[in-house]
């Protein structure tokens, strides 16, 4: 009896100290989860490591000229790391904490000093090492703000204190003339599919430069803390790009652009400006009328956008028939009465003719359907694959491999093509049944302006890091000849005929003469094909005609006030010529002639704005140097404009830009420190703020020009 009860208690001591071990595991999981749980995840979380990419700034674009076109401007995020002095020597942060968040509520306006105050402390209390305070701080308003107590290192007493400012850069891209070539400029967009856009997405591996790296730690509560303030890896600024664009030929072609789509009321259009021998593009506009009726740059149509080039064609089915040997200058077509009958169609000129029997010079100048196409069917009509070949003969069938992304591949059918007809020979003969690009249209014009050379369209001229050159493009040649020089020159005098007999005839200047080639075309409008009647009107040619340096093309599609192209397109060219010559001395030979009488005569005045352009002026006049610093004191001041008085830029201080045209204006104000808001065109003629006014830079100010 008495062994069974010793069992029993043995057996009862061991099952008692079986559950008392297992609440005493309990109990020590319960404490480890709910007691001891906050330090342990934090110790886990603080040997959580991982390596932040750090943004590279990206390169500049810049124009022609030298204006900046594209920047990178750094951005800041603001932390406040409530614990960078110890927990023990809060009377070291309350001393301070006061006057802090005073500075804040002064420099930002968007909270009062107890509300910064009361943010602060929170912060302190909950042993924040990484709260926000700020986002999108200018590097201006960093270097003030890094001035403010506790956000700087300090010494008190014996012992250093680091800051408690924990700052997280980003590059912000912004174009300091807005909306002046947006599109061609481009942008690069990551998020998502990868959207590459105009110079900024072709050029991409260049601008972007090479990310950096920081160690970054995690913190309780799942936050991430840089390691180190400092930079673990610097990143790799981007090399600067330097565009074929110029700033002021750009503004001049946005603006005859933008004023003839308003006056025609038309849905969008486009203009581009190049030098004839090396294919630089100088400005290139394209805009499209918004749900607001406001024409923005939105697509560029230059390049992608391919349609039926109308009437402009037609000086290639020209050249291909004086290039075979087919027709001379003065080879006469018999139009009738504008009329040209073919299989299941009718083929008809725009106007009554003058005359029923014209020369091939004087049908290409009346801009004759019937002429191009008679004649075209007369002598390729048995073998139309001659035609087409020597279409692509020209270059016109294959894409130019522009620079930036977004071309559109033309289509010039052949009679292999699966859409070939018995219509398709003398449609193209005058501009349809084909696809080209304004630019590709351009490109082809270009050629005959430079006796026959075919040049690609160049945007970028050089690459550039830290100043020194990283490649350097020249004009690519895609046919050293692209008909005979003969057959060139002939369809030369008949461009500038169009300008002096032709449909061009008022377009012609009397300063500088111009050849080219009005164009109308019906619009494809999908299903309903050509009957709702939209037409797309253009224009394309060069000048001087006699020595070239620039080709223009117009392209205005769905004008309804007017379609013809001389009418609609041709003032674009017109207006844009004019402001180019004008402004290109080169063009305007010896000033021989031209200088001024200094003695006696009164100094011209200059508009504010370049030092270096105002005294390339007055040289080319007979003003120099030192007779400038002589006759400084006897200026006519009654006279409309202002004396030239170099601006001296200071940060911060408001400059003086009445006067000044747009680029000259935006650079000083935007060199000063300034944000600047445009309204209007022409020369500033007032400014919101005061000049000479110390103002907080990045402060807005409205120029209004007119």
């Amino acid at each position: 009896m008495n062994i069974r009860k010793s069992i029993l208690i043995r057996v009862y001591l061991a099952f008692g100290l079986m559950v008392f071990g297992a609440l005493l595991v309990f109990g020590k999981l319960l404490h480890l989860q709910y007691v001891d749980g906050g330090e342990w995840r934090a110790m886990v979380d603080s040997l959580t490591i991982r390596e932040r990419s750090i943004e590279a700034a990206r390169g500049n674009i810049y124009s022609n000229d030298g204006s900046l076109l594209a920047t990178s401007v750094p951005e800041y995020e603001l932390r406040f790391d409530a614990m960078s002095i110890p927990h023990e020597e809060s009377d070291v942060f309350n001393s301070k904490v006061d006057s802090l968040a005073t500075r804040l509520a002064n420099h930002f306006g968007d909270k009062s000093a107890r509300q910064y105050l009361t943010q602060l402390k929170g912060a302190r209390a909950k042993k924040a090492r990484y709260m926000l305070l700020k986002r999108n701080v200018s590097h201006q308003d960093l270097k003030i703000i890094k001035g403010f107590p506790l956000f700087h290192s300090f010494k008190e007493g014996k012992k250093r204190y680091a800051t408690s400012l924990v700052t997280v850069r980003e590059n912000k891209r912004i174009l300091p003339f807005t909306n002046l070539a947006a599109r061609t400029i481009g942008y690069k967009n990551t998020k998502g599919d990868t959207v590459l856009v105009g110079l900024e997405g072709a050029y991409g591996s260049y601008i972007d430069g090479k990310s950096g790296s920081q160690l970054m730690q995690r913190i309780a509560g799942g936050v991430w803390v840089p390691v180190s303030r400092e930079v673990e890896v610097a990143p790799v600024d981007g090399s600067d790009i330097i565009s074929t664009l110029d700033v002021n030929m750009q503004d001049m072609a946005q603006r005859a652009l933008e004023k003839q789509l308003v006056a025609s009321d038309a849905d969008n259009g486009c203009v581009i400006l190049m030098e004839v021998k090396t294919g630089e593009v100088r400005a290139i506009a394209n805009f499209t009328r918004d749900a607001e009726g406001v024409f923005r740059e939105k697509y560029n149509y230059a390049i992608a956008q391919g349609a039926d080039p109308g009437s402009t064609f037609k000086l290639a089915s020209y050249l291909a028939l004086l290039d075979d040997g087919l027709v001379d200058t003065s080879t006469k077509v018999d139009i009738g009465n504008g009329t040209y009958k073919v299989p299941s169609h009718t083929i008809k000129d725009s106007h009554a003719p003058k005359k029923s029997v014209l020369s091939v010079k004087e049908a290409f100048e009346e801009s004759s359907n019937v002429g191009v196409a008679k004649l075209v069917h007369t002598h390729y009509g048995d073998n139309p694959a001659k035609y087409t070949a020597k279409l692509h003969h020209f270059g016109l069938g294959q894409p130019l491999g522009l620079q930036i992304p977004g071309e559109v591949k033309p289509w010039v059918k052949t009679p292999e093509s699966r859409t070939w007809s018995k219509l398709s020979l003398v449609q193209m003969a005058y501009g349809y049944e084909l696809r080209l690009t304004p630019l590709q249209m351009l490109a082809f014009y270009n050629a005959v302006a430079n006796d026959g050379k075919m040049v690609a369209p160049l945007f970028v001229k050089e690459i550039r890091h830290l100043g020194n050159t990283v490649e350097r493009f020249e004009a690519r040649v895609i046919s050293k000849q692209i008909a005979s020089k003969a057959a060139v020159d002939k369809v030369q005098g008949m461009l500038e005929g169009v300008m002096t007999e032709g449909t061009g005839k008022k377009l012609s200047s009397p300063l500088y003469s111009s050849a080219g080639k009005t164009g109308t075309a019906q619009m494809n409008d999908g299903a309903r094909g050509y009957g709702a009647r939209r037409y797309q009107s253009s224009f394309a040619g060069y000048f001087p005609a006699e020595n070239p340096k620039y080709s223009i093309i117009v392209v205005i599609r769905n004008p309804r006030k007017g379609y013809y192209g001389g009418a609609i397109a041709g003032p674009v060219f017109k207006e844009l010529a004019d402001m180019v010559y004008a402004n290109d001395l080169s063009l305007h030979g010896t000033f021989a002639g031209r200088k001024v009488n200094v003695a006696g005569s009164r100094t011209p005045l200059t508009l504010g704005g370049s030092k270096e352009a105002s005294n390339a002026v007055y040289e080319a006049l007979g003003f120099h140097p030192t007779a400038w610093t002589a006759l400084a004191q006897s200026i006519d001041s009654s006279a409309k404009g202002i004396p030239f008085v170099e601006v001296k830029i200071k940060e911060g201080v408001v400059p003086n830009v009445l006067g000044m045209g747009l680029s000259d204006a935006v650079f000083t104000m935007e060199n000063a420190g300034f944000k600047t808001k445009i309204s209007g065109k022409g020369k500033v003629v007032t400014q919101s703020l005061v000049a000479g006014v110390k103002m907080k830079v990045g402060t807005p100010i409205v120029l209004a020009l007119n």
